[in-house]
């Protein structure tokens, strides 16, 4: 599960941060101390738990709650607050979760396990097996389990599959979102790897790594360091 904290004080951060990897062990926790780096973040990662403070010092937590609401329409927004009168609020811009400061574990778990039903039902309706692609005036249905990798090139991406190469033009973030809770991850700004394909690991320039696909033995691609960790993290290795 892959979680964004943002809130300007660091005490508040860390002691949610804390308990939330009590909660949640494997988590993978980004942070932020204000709106505009919140927004860095989101342009790189996606995530499926945004908790975000009321009073933050650059954007007013709301409208913050807002944008993530359209980069990552699945992702469960959770406004983190000292003043209760922020929850109706909350609920009007269609925030149904908040936890009040100072956070008391019991409620965080049940945010959690709430948010978790959620996402597993949510999934269980709607997530289809094909991935529509636009190609050479065509739309043509493919398997995602068929889909080895996803590389970017130019302001195009290149879907490489079991049967062949496809190119749309789309920027990769938008497969990202597309493939959400699917076995996908983004090792690296360029390319999106079907995880069930990933044949190899190994060191590779820098002390950085990359990975061999099935398939696709002769390409390399590398992975991001700071996405090593929770590469290794979700691979359990």
């Amino acid at each position: 599960m892959r979680i964004a904290v943002i809130d300007d004080e660091r005490p508040a951060r860390s002691e949610l941060m804390h308990q939330l990897l009590e909660i949640i062990p494997e988590a993978i926790i980004s942070e932020a101390d204000s709106g505009s780096a919140a927004l860095e973040i989101m342009s790189k990662e996606t995530f499926d738990l945004v908790f975000i403070d009321i009073n933050l010092g650059d954007i007013e937590g709301t409208v913050l709650a807002s944008t993530v609401q359209q980069l990552m329409p699945k992702a469960h927004i959770i406004f983190a607050t000292a003043y209760s009168q922020y929850a109706l609020l909350a609920f009007e811009i269609g925030v149904s979760n908040y936890i009040l400061k100072p956070f008391e574990k019991s409620r965080l778990e049940k945010i959690v396990a709430k948010c978790r039903k959620e996402s597993e039902a949510s999934c269980t309706k709607t997530l289809s097996n094909r991935l529509p692609v636009n190609c050479n005036r065509r739309i043509i249905l493919v398997d995602i389990s068929s889909i080895v990798y996803i590389e970017t090139d130019n302001r195009s991406c290149v879907i490489h599959t079991k049967n062949g190469d496809l190119t749309e033009n789309l920027a990769i973030r938008e497969y990202e979102k597309r493939l959400f809770g699917h076995r996908f991850f983004r090792i690296h700004k360029s390319y999106l790897v079907n995880l069930e394909e990933v044949r190899e690991i190994f060191p590779w320039h820098n002390n950085s790594f990359a990975l061999k696909m099935v398939g696709y033995e002769d390409q390399i691609l590398p992975v991001g360091r700071e996405k090593i960790k929770e590469l290794k993290q979700i691979l359990k290795i």
